[in-house]
């Protein structure tokens, strides 16, 4: 016997049995979840990024643990020398509060941008990309230091080879991320305070904040997998 649903305008309509219902429910353009499209594939988006940073940590892992020439010790390579004495970690240890201190701004736009106060969620989204472009700066004064000292993708002064391949390669990949993080925030910011959301509403700011989350959440790992082991 064949199930009934009601039409939009509530009438009853008859559902087909066996594989003609299933080929008319998908033809009929419903919406089979209440999550929308732009939300949906960021998480896809997302997920597709996960394993790409997953293979690379895992990468690094293995070469880590395989390699028999010993690995630099992180605290000495990524000591900064402040008032005549090395600091080990302090600018990664900055760089990892700017960024986590980013994911509280991004969340407060995106709380303001449910109460669609847009000139708050601007302002924000303003200060969050300002902290990851303060991130990436300090990234480049990372790169060029090790860069001086020897460091390459092919080649390590201070032990591994793989070493350098590694920590360009993740680093740099992820600073991407931020560098298009920036970029991103600062389109969509432009666009709250210019009004474009007022009526579609700023489901775009938690988009946005979904994206930067996740670069927030990788870059612990890396912090603890490359520069805390």
């Amino acid at each position: 016997m064949a199930q009934e649903e009601l039409s939009p305008d509530g009438t009853a309509v008859a559902l087909r049995d066996g594989w003609d219902g299933v080929v008319a429910d998908w033809s009929a353009d419903k919406q089979a979840f209440s999550v929308p499209w732009g939300k949906a594939m960021m998480w896809i988006f997302l997920l597709s990024d996960t394993f790409i940073f997953s293979c690379f940590l895992t990468g690094y892992m293995t070469v880590r643990m395989s390699t028999t020439e010993p690995w630099p010790i992180p605290s000495e390579v990524f000591a900064l020398n402040l008032f005549g004495q090395d600091i080990p970690l302090i600018l990664i240890a900055i760089m990892t509060f700017i960024l986590i201190s980013s994911s509280g701004t991004m969340a407060m736009a995106v709380n303001f941008g449910y109460a669609r106060e847009r000139k708050k969620v601007a302002i924000l989204m303003v200060i969050t990309a300002l902290f990851g472009a303060s991130f990436v700066g300090m990234q480049v004064f990372e790169w060029s230091k090790l860069i001086e000292e020897g460091v390459r993708p092919w080649s390590n002064p201070m032990g591994a080879a793989q070493f350098g391949s590694s920590f360009f390669m993740i680093t740099g990949f992820h600073g991407l991320h931020v560098s298009v993080g920036v970029i991103y925030l600062l389109t969509v910011a432009f666009k709250v305070n210019r009004g474009d959301y007022e009526e579609r509403g700023y489901e775009i700011v938690e988009i946005t904040g979904l994206y930067w989350h996740f670069v927030d959440l990788v870059w612990v790992f890396i912090f603890a997998l490359f520069y805390l082991w």
